[in-house]
């Protein structure tokens, strides 16, 4: 967001996250953004909040962090050589502006990876703090073969859909002055 020309402070929501996904990727990661936005926005009345959630799904199967290095492995073992969703929940709002929710999906396919492979990238990338065990930016992307819509929906905010919505609530970037 600071390199799209947005300043802003970062809070932690510590909201409990849902992880009933009967009604699919999208109200999930929307239903954990709403949480995050109605817990922020207690702390912060004054302020626009854009709160956002990212789920990774593949074929009904909900892949969130992985509780240890073990699950990360299996996560990754499972979506190796195959496609799946990543979907991002964003709320934006604040007292005086009707909170927007959104979510966007972008599609992600990895290269088949074998076990060697899987611990190398286990050992450059921390994978316990990121949904499904990895991350798109730097290193993190070699293991992805493609992907369709936002990269920045993998990486974990769509900031293309959340510039037009801040601009629309009269919060255009910031003219930065090099």
């Amino acid at each position: 967001m600071r390199a799209a020309g947005w300043d802003f402070e970062v809070v932690v929501s510590g909201a409990d996250e849902s992880e009933d996904h009967t009604a699919g990727p999208g109200p999930l990661a929307i239903e954990n953004a709403r949480r995050k936005w109605a817990a922020v926005i207690k702390l912060r009345p004054d302020a626009i909040v854009l709160a956002a959630d990212t789920v990774v799904w593949r074929e009904g199967i909900f892949y969130g962090k992985p509780r240890d290095l073990a699950h990360a492995r299996t996560m990754l073992a499972d979506l190796a050589g195959r496609s799946h969703r990543v979907v991002t929940g964003v709320v934006i709002g604040g007292a005086r502006h009707t909170p927007v929710e959104f979510f966007e999906t972008t599609e992600v396919s990895f290269h088949p990876l074998g076990p060697a492979e899987i611990e190398d990238y286990i050992r450059s990338v921390d994978p316990l703090d990121k949904a499904a065990g990895y991350a798109a930016q730097g290193e993190g992307g070699r293991i992805i073969s493609r992907f369709e819509g936002p990269l920045s929906n993998v990486i974990g905010l769509p900031v293309e859909r959340v510039g037009e919505i801040l601009a629309s609530l009269g919060l255009p970037p910031q003219t930065r002055q090099e």
